[in-house]
């Protein structure tokens, strides 16, 4: 199930962001204190996080330098109720923000940003995944590769194989004759 935090010190943005992800049968943890959702997430998985920009103790972009470093991978969301262009660029650059929401958001358009950030990093650990077995394949091909160099070096003609018109390894008495 995916899992997303919302951190927004204002209890009815918290309430009615649930209230709308909990309908795409997300699981929603939500706080209104920063540094109690780090704590409670230190060792949770969580798919994408929601942030206000500006909460009281802890703005949004330290927050998310937090959260960051906890959950490197998942996507961060900011929210906010304010244009500020210097927090959206120290947001994008800092923090590695995903997208920057204004308030009031739309419905429809805040699911649709959220759908396309877990689908973009469910395309990222599925990359990751696809370049680990690749880097895994590799390396047993290399050893395969050294294993036919000493077969080679030591019993000269061993790797030699004759194969018919059809690819097949021809196993007659004239392909094997090496005199």
């Amino acid at each position: 199930m995916t899992t997303i935090l919302l951190v927004d010190d204002e209890p009815m943005i918290i309430k009615s962001l649930t209230r709308l992800l909990t309908r795409q049968s997300w699981q929603v943890l939500g706080f209104t204190d920063p540094r109690k959702a780090l704590d409670e997430v230190a060792n949770r998985a969580v798919d994408l996080v929601i942030c206000d920009y500006r909460m009281p103790g802890m703005d949004g972009i330290e927050f998310l330098d937090h959260f960051r470093r906890q959950h490197p991978d998942t996507p961060r969301i900011i929210l906010s109720g304010h244009a500020d262009m210097q927090g959206v660029l120290k947001a994008v650059n800092q923090s590695e923000v995903y997208r920057f929401v204004l308030k009031p958001w739309d419905d429809e358009e805040l699911l649709h940003t959220l759908k396309t950030a877990l689908r973009f990093n469910e395309l990222i650990r599925e990359n990751a995944r696809l370049a680990e077995l690749v880097r895994a394949q590799r390396n047993k091909l290399k050893r395969q590769q050294t294993e036919l160099n000493r077969l080679e070096r030591d019993s000269p003609g061993i790797t030699q194989i004759q194969l018919d018109d059809e690819g097949m390894i021809d196993l007659s008495d004239e392909a094997g004759d090496i005199n």
